[in-house]
């Protein structure tokens, strides 16, 4: 009888499974100190105990996408492990804020399957909630991949195509309990720009860039637990490379969107994302934001606003091509929400 575990295959999907992810974890500061190690996290909200008592929190929670790469990486030995590519995310939402002490799992419920028409693939939808120990929804979201088949003469399933929000509704935003930005303190966070003072449709060029380092990136992935093999086994892609955990351009592009966007302090919502083409090691990541719309919140001088990040091995403001395609030097295109003071 075999004990090890080959993943899940795209025939081994149906809609309707829900799947309890193994492996529950403790939240402790040495995620936040390895977090702020891997990438150049700055926002004052995650990084003192102070400033966010004065923002009405009881202490800084850990950043929200190391919570998310936490409840993300618990799922791939059951998703995504014998993935091609992780597609896309929707209908995200970060229900309330996750500090050292809590205990984080997750659970999926699969929502759509649909086979490729050449026959060895199929992309796999699911419906992630990362849960603590109240059994509390901490954060929830979508995401679709790409996964092989293994028996080739395995029957396509029905196609199931889950219809989804182009975005989270502003009033579906969750605020935490007590969060109040009337007392904020514009010095400590590092920049004065403040909600009223972006326009929609403005575009901000975050300047700096980060070189992806394998060692990094690695160290990035086992920390968060992500087993997928296409970003250990150089073997398992015919150009031998490594492929950088998505999630990893996403903590790097959000970083560097500190240099514009102090202010944008908590992730409320991810509407949208894509991985519009492969990360490798050796790449040099910028970044640049666009305003795409703001909100008022019932919050003491929180507003929400919502932002698309892109990470581009090129010029910024470059997003797609004359076909619509996106192009080659951009990484990844995120449309998420953030809660900034008004």
């Amino acid at each position: 009888m075999t004990k090890t575990n080959a993943g899940r295959f795209f025939e081994d999907y149906a809609v309707g499974d829900v799947i309890h992810h193994a492996v529950p974890r403790t939240i402790s500061g040495g995620e936040r100190a390895l977090y702020h190690a891997l990438y150049p996290a700055r926002h004052a909200l995650y990084s003192s105990d102070e400033f966010a008592r004065n923002c009405g929190l009881p202490a800084a929670p850990i950043d929200d996408l190391a919570a998310f790469h936490i409840v993300f990486g618990k799922t791939v030995p059951d998703i995504s492990l014998n993935a091609v590519a992780n597609l896309g995310y929707a209908e995200g939402r970060f229900t309330q804020p996750v500090y050292p002490g809590d205990t984080l799992r997750s659970v999926s419920r699969v929502i759509g399957v649909k086979q490729n028409s050449n026959g060895k693939t199929g992309v796999v939808w699911v419906r992630t909630q990362g849960l603590n120990q109240r059994d509390e929804i901490v954060l929830e979201y979508v995401r679709w991949v790409m996964v092989r088949k293994n028996n080739l003469d395995a029957p396509a399933p029905e196609t199931v195509i889950p219809d989804l929000a182009q975005s989270v509704a502003a009033s579906d935003l969750a605020i935490p309990d007590g969060m109040t930005f009337e007392d904020y303190d514009f010095a400590l966070a590092g920049e004065s720009h403040r909600w009223g003072d972006y326009q929609i449709g403005e575009q901000i060029d975050h300047v700096d860039g980060v070189t992806i380092e394998e060692a990094e990136h690695m160290m990035a992935t086992r920390l968060w637990q992500n087993t997928a093999k296409v970003h250990f086994d150089a073997t398992f892609r015919p150009d031998g490379q490594r492929l950088i955990y998505g999630g990893h351009v996403i903590s790097v592009a959000r970083a560097l969107s500190f240099n514009g966007l102090a202010n944008a302090q908590m992730i409320a919502g991810l509407n949208a994302g894509a991985h519009a083409n492969p990360c490798f090691s050796g790449d040099t990541i910028k970044a640049w934001s666009e305003v795409l719309d703001k909100a008022e919140t019932s919050a003491p001088g929180v507003g929400a606003i919502r932002l698309r990040l892109v990470a581009t091995k090129g010029a910024p403001f470059e997003l797609k091509g004359g076909d619509g395609k996106y192009n080659p030097d951009v990484l990844l295109d995120l449309d998420y929400w953030a809660l900034m003071p008004v």
